[in-house]
């Protein structure tokens, strides 16, 4: 029983992951654009979202402060959601909502790039972290799911929404995953071109 849950699972994250494929390679690439260009131009990325969503967050900066899979220098890029003495300060003294939006305010500066996680497009700190990086003059790539919410109505032309067609949080974040590793890939091949393999 349990391995028949088990195949279930890889099916379908494979079949959405293919499914995906054609609606996302576009934002994606737009995505890989817009970081590329924030970075050559001395800026960096902000990376902010809750639960798996922080990990996420956590994971794509590492991948850019250390390495994807290529030796290259390190690329500024930070993690909002690891610096326990702010997060907690911030929610005791104002709250939950502005735990993101302080630090983008904090840190963020014009032509910046904020990578917003939120599976339902819905997190309040979440959008306060939006909000706040539009206002800075910041650009925004949002990884969303279950039809983008409300951060798909905050967004502007400018921005990059990356919205998994899929309703399950499970695997929206399994895409959004694979999202990040290509929008690695893809900052490498910009500033090395095509790799060897």
């Amino acid at each position: 029983m349990i391995k028949q849950q088990i195949l279930a699972h890889f099916q379908q994250s494979a079949e959405l992951k293919m499914q995906a494929a054609e609606v996302l390679a576009a934002p994606i690439a737009a995505a890989v654009e817009l970081m590329f260009t924030a970075l050559s131009a001395g800026n960096k990325i902000l990376a902010c979202g809750n639960g798996g969503s922080a990990a996420d967050s956590q994971h794509f900066a590492a991948e850019l402060v250390g390495r994807f899979e290529r030796e290259r220098l390190p690329l500024p890029a930070m993690a909002l959601t690891t610096d326990t003495s702010i997060i907690t300060a911030v929610g005791n003294d104002y709250s939950f909502d502005e735990i993101f939006s302080k630090q983008v305010q904090a840190f963020g500066q014009a032509g910046d790039v904020l990578l917003a996680f939120s599976t339902s497009g819905n997190s309040k700190n979440v959008l306060a972290a939006i909000d706040k990086a539009l206002d800075r003059g910041m650009r925004v790539v949002a990884l969303t799911g279950k039809g983008g919410g409300k951060t798909g109505e905050m967004l502007t032309e400018a921005d990059v929404h990356i919205c998994v067609p899929h309703d399950r949080t499970a695997r929206i974040q399994e895409v959004h995953l694979l999202a990040i590793h290509c929008i690695c890939d893809g900052i490498d091949v910009a500033l090395f071109g095509e790799g060897n393999d």
